[in-house]
């Protein structure tokens, strides 16, 4: 397909490389970004014309004013989708603003730059789309399958629902971590604290206006904070009367070893650790292909022997301060390598 991107921020060129990869052509247009010149658009015209798809990858703000400004060079052949976090907000503009006339539908990457960068997978889309447009739907959802999307389809009300009490939910609470210090350079940390570290770096690296988009723009954000402040406070409130009395068992958190044997409980660990290594590897691999399309444009060789040895030294020092049998740590990277170098030969 051919795509028009609106908005050449961090997502938007981010979905720009995605098209390239999948083989799509797109043009871009965005007065604050520099934008490579063969995909640059030089008016909104322009962006428009001779284009299958349009994409609204501004910030839900900014939407309204961006229909506004499209309409008089959009025709019933294009298709709109917007890619906001939020969707009752933007699918009710686009209906205003678009109508019958217009096919569009509401769409929601749920994947941004950072996830992309990290090869992160699956990569998922939620798809809202409009009562008067059944076949734009079907055309957003071939393509998102083009970029090997997983689509999923959800009312713009159920959307932002889902939406409330998990990603809004994580922005607000890993904010307020950041502003007690949570976030800061720690001498050590316990393990339970890892995973709440990964989403304090994740939220950072999010684009600082998606935080107020986040919490404003969705409907039911507002009731979802609300109704975490308050359970919060009943907890807090428990605490307290709980350390006056010296009660408090029936605040603790359900322990899995209660409720079964030892050894079922580190197969079920080791069950989840498996799968997290597959899909580490899978990303591994989705890395190792972009590497080696470099290596073709740079007509390098696939197997590069100094630096596989120098990996391998390192993995085995990695190793050896882990505590682990750097021999076999080794034996297992050299699988690795040697599937990397089958994967890069085959998309060769």
């Amino acid at each position: 397909m051919r795509i028009g991107i609106l908005g050449y921020g961090r997502f938007g060129r981010a979905l720009g490389s995605l098209l390239l990869e999948a083989g799509h052509a797109y043009r871009a247009l965005d007065p604050a970004a520099e934008i490579p010149g063969e995909h640059q658009a030089a008016s909104l015209q322009d962006l428009v014309e001779g284009q299958e798809a349009l994409v609204l990858a501004v910030p839900v703000p900014a939407l309204g004013r961006a229909l506004l400004d499209l309409r008089p060079h959009l025709t019933s052949d294009h298709l709109v989708f917007d890619v906001g976090s939020v969707k009752v907000g933007p699918c009710a503009l686009m209906e205003e603003h678009l109508g019958g006339a217009i096919p569009h539908v509401g769409t929601h990457p749920l994947f941004g730059p950072v996830s992309l960068a990290r090869a992160e997978r699956p990569l998922r889309v939620v798809l809202c789309a409009s009562p008067r447009h059944p076949a734009a739907a079907d055309r957003a959802e071939r393509l998102f399958h083009s970029l090997g999307c997983e689509v999923l389809r959800q009312s713009p009300e159920d959307h932002d629902r889902v939406m409330a009490t998990t990603h809004a939910l994580t922005f607000f609470i890993a904010k307020g971590l950041l502003a007690v210090g949570a976030g800061a350079e720690l001498p050590f940390t316990p393990p339970s604290f890892h995973a709440i570290a990964h989403t304090l770096e994740s939220v950072q690296e999010d684009a600082g206006h998606l935080f107020a988009a986040l919490q404003n723009e969705n409907p039911f954000a507002s009731g979802a904070r609300e109704g975490l402040l308050e359970a919060l406070s009943a907890i807090h409130k428990s605490l307290a009367e709980a350390a006056e009395t010296g009660g408090g068992e029936q605040l603790s958190i359900p322990d899995l070893g209660m409720r079964s044997p030892a050894l079922q409980e580190a197969r079920n660990h080791i069950d989840v650790l498996d799968q997290e290594l597959v899909n580490l590897l899978a990303r591994r691999t989705e890395l190792v292909l972009r590497a080696g399309r470099a290596k073709a444009e740079l007509n390098l060789p696939i197997h590069d022997p100094e630096r596989e040895t120098a990996q391998l030294q390192a993995r085995r020092a990695w190793a050896s301060d882990a505590g682990l049998d750097a021999q076999g740590v080794e034996e297992v990277f050299r699988a690795v390598l040697r599937s990397s170098r089958s994967a890069q030969g085959n998309a060769g």
